[in-house]
């Protein structure tokens, strides 16, 4: 069987060529500000002890060295994320949050930790709203310091490390201040993205603008770029713990850039970073066939979204169908999903949120009754709690964040998703880092025809995320899978698509994720330009879809535990990701 879908992929990609003219019904859209950087060969990748697969060259390698010097999967991802700080700048960093996923190989438990972003303490649910109550455009919200929510990921990284890590917390920063001291050679991929100007801030705000147009020309591939800054910063964090983040001459910086900038200042004070808090919060997981699905709980809506698209679509058994006809399926199930998303998740440590009616097989079963043969337009929310009456938010998701996963050789696996929001963030620059503009993952507007939105501003709130994090488990309790990925909202479907490759159509993962991409998020269905065969586009068009093509920009990176022992790597070919080990 997977031989011939080694063929019908072959078939894909031919037909993709071919296909260069669409039809009056189908929509192409360049809205989708990361623009592919091109879909590249990956060779497989197997190892036998221990395996990292990341975004980046340079956060692969470094994670590895961790391995192979004795540390554990916790211990190389503190240095995995120091280096995508300085190589990936544009994706994730030590302004930004995360969530990780740990399997913890001798305790045979999950372990999930929410180091997401919060709101200001002065923060109030008309943070975005002019005098006249009126809400920005989200792109006008993005830049300046108004968006930026204290940074999680460093803390986050500091309380995994002091539970589980076995390296010396200083030793994990030692490669990233080196090659940020002597330079590194600036990538493809990130040189197109400051060329395109992707972040309307790049050339408004100073210091970013002084970085990534030194001469007042963008950076271009294999231009040596260094950052001092940040190899003193990471320095401090290394000797001083968090505490050298959060408190001190860092934080003072992070606050001094937010309430001094020059676009929109925001509000973020001293003690907005010395009283962040993480969460270890228990993982949301759900069964699809003979496989549980483990992944992050509120106040991402990663792994609930995820869940529901999955159990709705239990009963269609996808794998007694052809591709085309069992991507009509997932859309509707993944409109009905997010119909759901959107007016109820929330963090849930603010709004009561029912995710237990949520993910109950009844409601999914009823839920799923609403899929036919024909695409269903706009799904409305379901009810799985009348006691609950919630405004749909005006909000925007563009894709950015970065995702590694991690096995080591004790069989430890981290899946971790960290993300500063849209690419480059806030555009406020700190300590030789970027800032966040996570505040903007809030819904800009409070409150619709008197009803609240969940997902509004409130004073140390975590905003809503679409971080997708997750671990696959056999029958046995024995997990098979890690993955994630970033891309904004599309990153449930990414990983969603994954699932189903592997699960329903027996898929290899790396198959999987090459497996051209298929999004509904309640709106147009969105297949991936240049990619998707003419034949799936067809059949969605017959059942009524109104089709976007579209550039999308996934990023899953994961691994397959396999029945031998073996580590198997999947690398998305759509980004400059690589996997190592041995």
């Amino acid at each position: 069987m997977r031989f011939l879908i080694s063929l019908f992929l072959v078939t894909v990609l031919s037909a993709c060529e071919r296909d260069a003219t669409p039809t009056t019904s189908v929509v192409t859209s360049t809205e989708n500000p990361e623009v592919a950087s091109g879909f590249r060969t990956v060779a497989p990748v197997l190892a036998h002890e221990y395996l990292v697969v990341t975004a980046n060259p340079h956060a692969t390698r470094a994670g590895e060295r961790v391995l192979a010097a004795g540390g554990n999967a916790i211990d190389a991802a503190v240095a995995i994320q120091a280096m995508l700080t300085l190589v990936e700048p544009q994706s994730s960093g030590i302004g930004g949050g995360a969530f990780l996923l740990f399997w913890h190989a001798e305790e045979r438990k999950l372990y999930t930790l929410d180091a997401r972003e919060t709101a200001p303490s002065v923060a109030t649910p008309e943070l975005f709203l002019n005098a006249a109550g009126e809400s920005p455009r989200w792109i006008d919200a993005v830049i300046g310091g108004r968006s930026v929510g204290v940074p999680g990921v460093v803390k986050g990284l500091e309380a995994a490390h002091q539970r589980f890590g076995e390296s010396p917390w200083e030793t994990l920063f030692t490669d990233t201040i080196e090659l940020a001291s002597r330079g590194f050679q600036v990538s493809p991929r990130l040189a197109h993205l400051v060329a395109t100007e992707m972040n309307p801030g790049l050339r408004k705000m100073p210091v970013i603008q002084d970085y990534f147009y030194p001469n007042n020309e963008p950076l271009a591939e294999g231009d040596l770029l260094k950052n001092e800054a940040l190899a003193l910063s990471l320095s401090r964090i290394a000797k001083g713990g968090a505490e050298a983040f959060y408190e001190g001459e860092i934080a003072q910086a992070i606050v001094d850039a937010v309430q001094n900038a020059p676009i929109a200042p925001g509000l973020l004070s001293m003690e907005d970073m010395a009283h962040y808090e993480v969460k270890w919060r228990e993982p949301v997981c759900g069964g699809y066939h003979d496989y549980t699905v483990c992944s992050m709980g509120l106040p991402s809506s990663g792994g609930i979204t995820l869940l529901q698209t999955l159990g709705m679509l239990e009963g269609f058994e996808l794998s007694s169908r052809s591709i085309e006809e069992g991507l009509h399926f997932f859309t509707q199930a993944s409109r009905l999903a997010f119909a759901d998303r959107n007016q109820y998740l929330a963090d849930s440590d603010f709004v009561d949120v029912p995710v237990e009616e949520m993910l109950h097989p009844t409601y999914l079963r009823q839920r799923a009754a609403l899929i036919g043969a024909n695409d269903m337009d706009k799904a409305a929310a379901g009810s799985p709690s009348e006691a609950l009456s919630y405004a749909e938010p005006t909000m925007m998701e563009l894709p950015s964040t970065s995702h590694f996963s991690i096995v080591d050789s004790n069989g430890n696996i981290v899946s971790m998703t960290t993300s500063i929001e849209m690419g480059f963030g806030s555009t406020v620059m700190a300590g030789g880092f970027l800032l966040n503009n996570q505040l903007t993952d809030f819904s800009l507007i409070p409150e619709k025809n008197g009803d609240l939105v969940a997902n509004r501003v409130q004073p140390g709130k975590r905003p809503r995320s679409s971080m997708t994090p997750t671990i696959i488990f056999d029958e046995g309790g024995h997990p098979v899978y890690a993955l994630g990925s970033p891309g904004g909202s599309h990153i449930i479907n990414y990983v969603a698509k994954v699932v189903l490759g592997i699960v329903d159509w027996d898929m290899t993962l790396q198959q999987a994720i090459e497996m051209p991409h298929v999004s509904n998020l309640n709106s147009a269905t969105v297949i991936e330009q240049g990619r998707a065969p003419e034949t799936w586009i067809q059949s969605l068009q017959t059942s009524g879809h109104e089709i976007v093509k579209r550039d999308m920009t996934s990023g899953v990176h994961g691994i397959f535990l396999r029945e031998d022992a073996m580590l198997e790597a999947g690398v998305d070919p759509r980004r400059e990701g690589l996997a190592s080990g041995k």
